[in-house]
């Protein structure tokens, strides 16, 4: 009987249980807290021939990711201007934009092909307004506003 408690014991533990019980809505809660939600804003080429994202503006809440898909029209990429973003952004955006475009600040990778993403975690990031835009189609006006807040 020993034998079975140990076992069960050392198996909770392992997969990161405590041996509490936990009610369902809790755990899934907590989840969703460290996860946030994921918003995709979408990259092309649209019918009348503008480069855009869509939507051109979205708000989300601190923690939660968004993903960049390039559906047309591409390369494309997101990029941050250092002067129109939070004080405080510039390291936490640096820090969650993987592969960013030869290193720069503030600037992520080129996505080449229909269907690539970028994905940023907006965790720790300062709340206010972030402006971006896309560095292929700057001159093309594809640029749009994203704001974190409460």
């Amino acid at each position: 009987m020993r034998s079975i408690w140990i076992t069960g014991t050392l198996a909770l533990v392992a997969c990161g249980g405590t041996g509490v019980a936990r009610d369902d809505t809790a755990a899934a809660a907590d989840t969703a807290a460290v996860a946030g939600t994921v918003h995709e804003v979408r990259m092309l080429l649209s019918e009348g021939g503008d480069y855009v994202y869509q939507p051109a503006e979205l708000t989300i809440r601190p923690g939660d990711r968004v993903r960049w898909v390039n559906e047309s029209g591409g390369p494309h990429n997101v990029a941050f201007s250092a002067d129109r973003i939070p004080a405080g952004a510039l390291e936490v955006l640096n820090a969650a934009m993987p592969e960013r475009l030869g290193g720069q600040d503030l600037v992520g990778k080129l996505l080449m092909e229909d269907g690539a993403a970028y994905e940023i975690s907006f965790a720790g990031a300062p709340e206010g307004t972030y402006a971006y835009l896309c560095t292929p189609h700057e001159m093309m006006g594809m640029q749009a506003t994203l704001t974190v807040a409460r």
